[in-house]
């Protein structure tokens, strides 16, 4: 192994590493894993490296899981609401990055985003607008239509790109009414999993026809995303829930401004 490869794979297993980690508390890996697998495969990979991304951070959302299994069980009865709008939304996004121009649906990204991180701020605010003052209130019909119909629309971009998706589901739970910020993340955890479960198995269909994921590259960073996610959700655990918070929603705007500096400024999302 030369000198080169050696940095590569560093810079691959440490971006891996914190992804894992910055998922496991709100969301946002891709930032740091996609880059790091375009630099190695070159701009002519840039969909193989998307799709080994989503590859590799899925082992990390499993251990996530695992970490917060305990706190899952305040919301343990909403996975079976959002599960089949997250297995759904996640196959469709899947199915578009490998067959359609991403010019469009990344244009949107930063302005999703800052409009996930902005929810996510102003929660209680928010609750108390829709008559959702109560931590576990049940919310109203249409509340819950509109969320299942924003989770389907947060996996179709989960199965497409996947940055960010644990703020925009975070910013959902919010709005219907969930404040435990832990076991908030567990159920992100659990959704996220589906999401990024349904698209690795699409995109293995997918690879018996063309390459799309870059498979050694994908298993050594998958170790990597998942020991970071597992180290970071036992440390969040450990720290006050309101700094917990405020993590979450500085990780919202840092990438919320990091996509519009690089769809306005550098020209390219």
């Amino acid at each position: 192994m030369t000198s080169t490869e050696i940095v590569q794979y560093a810079l691959l297993f440490g971006s891996a590493f914190l992804a894992g980690g910055i998922n496991a508390v709100a969301g946002g890996g891709t930032l740091l894993t996609f880059p790091a697998l375009y630099s190695v495969l070159g701009p002519t990979g840039a969909v193989i490296a998307n799709a080994t991304s989503t590859v590799a951070l899925f082992p990390g959302s499993i251990s996530a899981i695992g970490a917060f299994w305990e706190d899952l069980k305040l919301y343990r009865r909403w996975v079976s609401v959002l599960m089949p709008p997250s297995l759904l939304g996640g196959a469709v996004g899947a199915l578009l990055l490998i067959n359609l121009p991403a010019e469009t649906f990344k244009a949107a990204v930063p302005w999703l985003i800052l409009v996930a991180a902005s929810l996510f701020t102003l929660q209680p605010q928010i609750a108390k607008w829709l008559g959702i003052g109560k931590a576990h209130a049940a919310p109203a019909a249409g509340t819950m239509v509109g969320v299942v119909a924003f989770q389907f629309v947060v996996g179709i971009y989960g199965g497409y790109f996947g940055a960010g998706i644990g703020i925009l589901m975070l910013s959902a739970l919010a709005v219907m009414g969930l404040t435990d910020i832990h076991a908030m993340n567990g159920l992100k955890s659990v959704l996220g999993t589906c999401i990024n479960g349904i698209a690795v198995a699409v995109f293995v269909v997918k690879d018996f026809f063309s390459e799309t994921v870059h498979w050694p590259l994908a298993i050594w960073m998958a170790v990597a995303a998942a020991a970071g996610a597992f180290v970071a959700a036992r440390i969040a655990k450990r720290l006050d829930r309101v700094w917990v918070r405020r993590f979450v929603i500085a990780i919202g705007y840092i990438l919320a401004a990091t996509f519009f500096y690089r769809h306005y400024v550098l020209g390219d999302a």
